[in-house]
């Protein structure tokens, strides 16, 4: 099931990267006293009593002048309120209601999605009446916080939950395999659906941004059922939209979130840029099984080394995802498209595979007697058992004498031996060290 997400929005400059950090306890945002720092938008999970979500920092985007800044802080609401489950509209208690907080307020308020107000740099109980003037802004929710102390974080998170949608089992049968289809605009992601689906059902154009907002899209092919969520790309044109492929993010997750296979779409003519590796990365994280799939084949000029160049390209970029199959096709003129939906129920079942237990501590025995783990002061890990505790995507845990002389090295040792036995090709594998009980 889909994890509610959570925007930040607001203007530059009011704390939204130290929030954001903050609510994941990473260092992942850039924070920097002046607007504009936060070069990219950064997401990533958050939890709180039991209910996990996703969380968005929509950042400045660089900023070409001052008329600029308003129109990117707009931009950045528009997405919220289209995307978001709940938005969290930062503003600065010292500085009071500006006119570019009424100005977010307003569109936010007409969208009717869930707004709390977080009013930042309440760093001192001097400071806490100052909070009572946003409640002119007419949302009814505003919780003082403090980046730089930590302050009022709990309580902002317990009115952000309070309005994440109930809990729903998924909407689609056990058999049927969600794909979503990633990528940035051009690359014909609208193109590959009507190939898949041998009909127009996809508004297709030239032009990047012109898919419509995404819809599921249920098929059948040889008695296998699929659903295809679709990542609309941007649906207004126009500069700022144009220069910020960035904003696609938001819409790539919650598709993401919601699949089973991603299929990570590439323009053959323009290669890989950074942004593709953000939005790999969140299938990644999410535990999806993944695909790459190298589209427009066809008018690329080749030779006998050009495929495994390009492979060797995505290899090089995506040195965190070498378990995911590359496939290359044209929707356009259906060369090798009929590759690709067999591959999508492969990865699929490996990514629901179940290993017996007894197989894995065999694997994990022979991998330890080639290899033991290596000593750490005078001390050695011991691996007393493994079991597979889940599956989308297959988690194991190993139950060790003390998991911290678990080394980064030897966990990628003991996943690659899991794999040459069992493959697990095109899904992540993750393991877990726990310490073995004295009742284990």
């Amino acid at each position: 099931m889909a994890r509610p997400i959570v925007a930040i929005v607001g203007r530059p400059n009011v704390g939204k990267s130290t929030i954001f950090n903050r609510i994941i306890g990473d260092k992942l945002a850039i924070v920097e006293d002046k607007p504009g720092v936060t070069r990219d938008r950064l997401y990533g999970r958050g939890e709180w009593l039991d209910r996990e979500f996703s969380i968005i920092d929509t950042g400045g985007i660089e900023i070409e002048g001052e008329d600029q800044i308003m129109r990117s802080v707009r931009m950045q609401a528009e997405l919220a309120i289209e995307e978001a489950d709940v938005i969290v509209f930062m503003v600065d208690a010292k500085a009071g209601v500006t006119p570019s907080d009424s100005e977010v307020a307003e569109m936010l308020f007409r969208a009717k999605k869930p707004v709390i107000i977080a009013a930042n740099k309440v760093d001192n109980l001097s400071r806490v009446d100052d909070i009572y003037e946003f409640y002119s802004l007419g949302f009814g929710e505003v919780v003082g916080i403090s980046g730089s102390h930590g302050t009022g974080i709990g309580d902002l998170l317990e009115a952000v939950t309070a309005h994440f949608p109930e809990t729903t089992e998924d909407e689609y049968g056990e058999d049927v395999i969600k794909v979503a289809l990633i990528g940035r605009p051009n690359v014909g992601k609208s193109s590959l659906v009507n190939a898949l689906l041998g009909e127009e059902r996809v508004i297709v154009s030239d032009v990047a941004g012109t898919t419509r907002d995404a819809i599921d899209t249920p098929f059948e092919k040889d008695g296998q059922k699929y659903v295809i969520i679709d990542t609309a790309g941007m649906r207004k044109r126009g500069k700022v939209y144009e220069n910020t492929e960035k904003y696609s993010v938001m819409r790539a997750m919650k598709a993401i979130e919601r699949a089973d296979v991603v299929l990570v779409v590439f323009n053959g003519e323009e290669g890989i840029i950074e942004q593709d590796k953000h939005i790999a990365g969140y299938a990644h994280e999410a535990g999806k099984a993944a695909i790459f799939v190298v589209n427009k084949w066809d008018i690329v000029e080749k030779d006998d080394k050009t495929m495994h160049q390009f492979t060797q390209k995505i290899r090089d970029h995506f040195l965190f995802m070498t378990y995911a199959p590359v496939t290359y096709l044209s929707a356009k003129t259906k060369v090798k498209l009929h590759k690709l939906l067999p591959m999508v129920n492969h990865v699929a079942e490996q990514h629901a595979l179940r290993v017996p237990t007894h197989v894995l501590n065999e694997i994990i025995s022979d991998a330890v007697a080639i290899n033991p783990p290596p000593t750490d002061k005078g001390r050695r890990m011991r691996i007393n058992y493994a079991t597979q505790v889940s599956v989308k995507p297959p988690t194991i845990v190993l139950f060790v004498n003390d998991p911290e002389l678990m080394h980064f090295s030897y966990e990628r040792y003991l996943e690659n031996k899991i794999r040459s036995a069992f493959s697990f090709e095109g899904t992540p594998l993750r393991i877990f060290t726990r310490r073995k009980s004295e009742d284990d």
